[in-house]
Protein backbone atom coordinates (compact mmCIF):
# COMPACT_ATOMS: atom_id res chain seq x y z
CA UNK A 1 0.00 0.00 0.00
CA UNK A 2 1.36 3.27 -0.94
CA UNK A 3 0.86 6.33 1.50
CA UNK A 4 0.31 9.66 0.13
CA UNK A 5 2.63 12.55 1.23
CA UNK A 6 0.70 13.79 4.18
CA UNK A 7 0.14 10.03 5.72
CA UNK A 8 3.84 9.76 5.08
CA UNK A 9 4.44 13.01 7.29
CA UNK A 10 2.43 11.51 10.14
CA UNK A 11 4.35 8.05 9.70
CA UNK A 12 7.57 10.05 10.02
CA UNK A 13 6.31 12.59 13.06
CA UNK A 14 5.14 9.65 14.99
CA UNK A 15 8.06 7.45 14.56
CA UNK A 16 10.26 10.96 15.49
CA UNK A 17 8.31 11.28 19.00
CA UNK A 18 8.59 8.12 20.08
CA UNK A 19 12.07 7.73 19.32
CA UNK A 20 12.71 11.06 21.58
CA UNK A 21 10.47 9.54 23.83
CA UNK A 22 12.64 6.98 24.70
CA UNK A 23 15.64 8.78 24.42
CA UNK A 24 14.49 11.23 27.28
CA UNK A 25 13.17 8.16 29.50
CA UNK A 26 16.85 7.15 28.79
CA UNK A 27 18.49 10.24 29.49
CA UNK A 28 16.21 10.52 32.78
CA UNK A 29 17.24 7.10 34.06
CA UNK A 30 20.82 7.81 33.49
CA UNK A 31 20.61 10.95 35.38
CA UNK A 32 18.41 9.30 38.54
CA UNK A 33 21.59 6.18 38.29
CA UNK A 34 24.49 9.34 38.18
CA UNK A 35 22.35 11.63 40.73
CA UNK A 36 25.26 11.34 43.65
CA UNK A 37 23.91 10.38 47.33
CA UNK A 38 24.52 12.46 50.25
CA UNK A 39 26.47 10.47 52.71
CA UNK A 40 24.91 9.65 56.26
CA UNK A 41 25.83 10.20 59.34
CA UNK A 42 27.12 6.32 60.10
CA UNK A 43 28.60 6.08 56.53
CA UNK A 44 31.96 4.66 55.85
CA UNK A 45 32.34 8.00 53.80
CA UNK A 46 31.56 10.41 56.93
CA UNK A 47 33.65 8.11 59.73
CA UNK A 48 36.43 8.25 57.58
CA UNK A 49 36.31 11.85 56.85
CA UNK A 50 36.04 12.38 60.89
CA UNK A 51 38.45 10.42 61.65
CA UNK A 52 41.16 10.81 59.17
CA UNK A 53 40.69 14.40 60.16
CA UNK A 54 41.37 14.01 63.66
CA UNK A 55 44.73 11.73 62.55
CA UNK A 56 45.86 14.11 60.58
CA UNK A 57 45.59 17.19 63.22
CA UNK A 58 48.15 14.94 64.96
CA UNK A 59 50.44 15.12 62.01
CA UNK A 60 50.39 18.22 61.60
CA UNK A 61 50.93 18.82 65.51
CA UNK A 62 54.10 16.62 65.60
CA UNK A 63 55.57 18.48 62.57
CA UNK A 64 55.37 21.97 64.04
CA UNK A 65 56.56 20.13 67.29
CA UNK A 66 59.78 18.82 65.58
CA UNK A 67 60.35 21.93 63.14
CA UNK A 68 61.28 23.93 65.99
CA UNK A 69 63.19 21.03 67.98
CA UNK A 70 65.80 20.65 65.37
CA UNK A 71 68.04 22.68 62.85
CA UNK A 72 68.23 19.87 60.52
CA UNK A 73 67.07 20.90 56.96
CA UNK A 74 65.86 17.84 55.75
CA UNK A 75 63.92 16.76 58.36
CA UNK A 76 62.50 20.25 58.28
CA UNK A 77 61.28 20.19 54.49
CA UNK A 78 59.66 16.79 55.68
CA UNK A 79 57.86 18.51 58.48
CA UNK A 80 56.44 21.12 56.61
CA UNK A 81 55.70 19.12 53.85
CA UNK A 82 53.54 16.93 55.98
CA UNK A 83 52.00 19.55 57.50
CA UNK A 84 50.84 21.38 54.89
CA UNK A 85 49.23 18.64 52.74
CA UNK A 86 47.61 16.95 55.88
CA UNK A 87 46.30 20.66 57.04
CA UNK A 88 45.00 20.81 53.47
CA UNK A 89 43.39 17.61 53.35
CA UNK A 90 41.97 18.16 56.67
CA UNK A 91 40.38 21.11 55.71
CA UNK A 92 38.54 19.39 52.45
CA UNK A 93 37.51 16.74 54.65
CA UNK A 94 36.05 18.57 57.34
CA UNK A 95 34.19 20.89 54.39
CA UNK A 96 32.78 17.65 52.99
CA UNK A 97 31.25 16.98 56.21
CA UNK A 98 29.62 20.74 56.30
CA UNK A 99 28.68 20.15 52.42
CA UNK A 100 26.88 17.11 53.51
CA UNK A 101 24.58 18.85 56.80
CA UNK A 102 27.02 16.16 59.03
CA UNK A 103 28.47 16.73 62.52
CA UNK A 104 32.09 16.99 62.38
CA UNK A 105 31.60 15.12 66.03
CA UNK A 106 29.97 12.17 66.74
CA UNK A 107 29.44 11.15 70.72
CA UNK A 108 28.76 7.61 71.65
CA UNK A 109 30.41 6.46 68.31
CA UNK A 110 34.14 5.05 68.86
CA UNK A 111 36.76 6.00 65.59
CA UNK A 112 37.16 3.09 63.48
CA UNK A 113 33.48 1.79 63.92
CA UNK A 114 32.96 2.95 59.66
CA UNK A 115 36.05 0.36 59.04
CA UNK A 116 33.98 -2.21 61.52
CA UNK A 117 36.33 -2.29 64.43
CA UNK A 118 36.18 -0.34 67.48
CA UNK A 119 38.82 2.54 67.84
CA UNK A 120 39.76 2.35 71.59
CA UNK A 121 37.97 -0.91 72.97
CA UNK A 122 36.11 -1.16 76.46
CA UNK A 123 39.47 0.29 78.20
CA UNK A 124 38.47 3.90 76.56
CA UNK A 125 42.29 5.27 74.33
CA UNK A 126 45.52 4.41 75.32
CA UNK A 127 46.70 7.84 76.67
CA UNK A 128 45.38 9.90 74.02
CA UNK A 129 46.82 7.22 71.01
CA UNK A 130 42.80 7.33 69.40
CA UNK A 131 43.25 5.76 66.28
CA UNK A 132 46.29 3.06 64.76
CA UNK A 133 49.46 5.02 64.46
CA UNK A 134 48.59 7.76 66.53
CA UNK A 135 50.88 8.70 69.30
CA UNK A 136 50.09 8.61 72.64
CA UNK A 137 50.31 11.96 75.31
CA UNK A 138 53.31 10.87 76.43
CA UNK A 139 55.31 10.29 73.38
CA UNK A 140 54.49 14.07 72.05
CA UNK A 141 55.71 15.24 75.57
CA UNK A 142 59.20 13.08 74.69
CA UNK A 143 59.31 15.05 71.24
CA UNK A 144 58.76 18.30 72.78
CA UNK A 145 61.53 17.72 75.10
CA UNK A 146 63.88 16.13 72.54
CA UNK A 147 66.01 18.36 70.53
CA UNK A 148 68.82 17.74 67.63
CA UNK A 149 69.41 14.10 66.36
CA UNK A 150 67.06 12.35 69.15
CA UNK A 151 63.93 14.77 68.11
CA UNK A 152 64.86 13.99 64.54
CA UNK A 153 65.09 10.04 65.28
CA UNK A 154 61.75 10.43 67.46
CA UNK A 155 59.62 12.07 64.91
CA UNK A 156 60.84 9.79 62.11
CA UNK A 157 59.79 6.73 64.22
CA UNK A 158 56.41 8.25 65.00
CA UNK A 159 55.61 9.54 61.29
CA UNK A 160 56.44 6.52 60.11
CA UNK A 161 53.88 4.31 62.30
CA UNK A 162 51.46 7.54 62.24
CA UNK A 163 51.58 7.30 58.43
CA UNK A 164 50.73 3.47 58.47
CA UNK A 165 47.72 3.98 60.45
CA UNK A 166 46.85 6.17 57.95
CA UNK A 167 48.01 3.92 55.21
CA UNK A 168 45.36 1.25 56.87
CA UNK A 169 42.51 4.17 57.20
CA UNK A 170 42.78 5.53 53.79
CA UNK A 171 43.03 1.79 52.30
CA UNK A 172 39.37 1.36 53.88
CA UNK A 173 37.84 4.14 52.36
CA UNK A 174 39.23 3.46 49.48
CA UNK A 175 37.41 -0.15 49.49
CA UNK A 176 34.44 1.30 51.33
CA UNK A 177 33.69 5.21 50.18
CA UNK A 178 30.98 6.15 48.26
CA UNK A 179 32.02 9.48 47.17
CA UNK A 180 34.32 9.26 44.45
CA UNK A 181 36.49 12.19 45.27
CA UNK A 182 37.01 11.40 48.39
CA UNK A 183 38.13 7.80 47.62
CA UNK A 184 40.17 9.36 45.30
CA UNK A 185 41.72 11.43 47.74
CA UNK A 186 42.12 8.55 49.71
CA UNK A 187 43.77 6.69 47.48
CA UNK A 188 45.96 9.67 47.39
CA UNK A 189 47.21 9.19 50.70
CA UNK A 190 47.87 6.02 50.19
CA UNK A 191 50.66 6.45 47.79
CA UNK A 192 51.91 9.68 49.11
CA UNK A 193 52.15 7.96 52.45
CA UNK A 194 53.84 4.82 51.66
CA UNK A 195 56.10 7.01 49.48
CA UNK A 196 57.40 9.45 52.59
CA UNK A 197 57.07 5.73 54.63
CA UNK A 198 60.34 4.98 52.42
CA UNK A 199 61.71 8.14 52.10
CA UNK A 200 61.44 8.25 56.25
CA UNK A 201 63.33 4.57 56.61
CA UNK A 202 66.32 6.33 54.43
CA UNK A 203 66.41 9.50 56.68
CA UNK A 204 66.50 7.36 59.92
CA UNK A 205 69.81 5.10 58.61
CA UNK A 206 71.08 8.27 57.50
CA UNK A 207 70.97 8.78 61.16
CA UNK A 208 71.94 5.36 62.59
CA UNK A 209 68.42 4.22 63.42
Amino acid sequence: MRLNRTQGAAVTAVALALLFAGGAVTVASADREEEPRTPDSASADAGFARDMAVHHQQAVEMSFIVRDRTKDEEVRRLAYDIANTQANQRGMMLGWLDMWGLPKVQSGVEPMTWMGMGGSGDTGPLDGALMPGMATNAQLDELREASGREAEVLYLKLMTEHHRGGVHMAEGCVSKCSVDIERNLAQGMVDAQQSEIALMADMLRKRGA
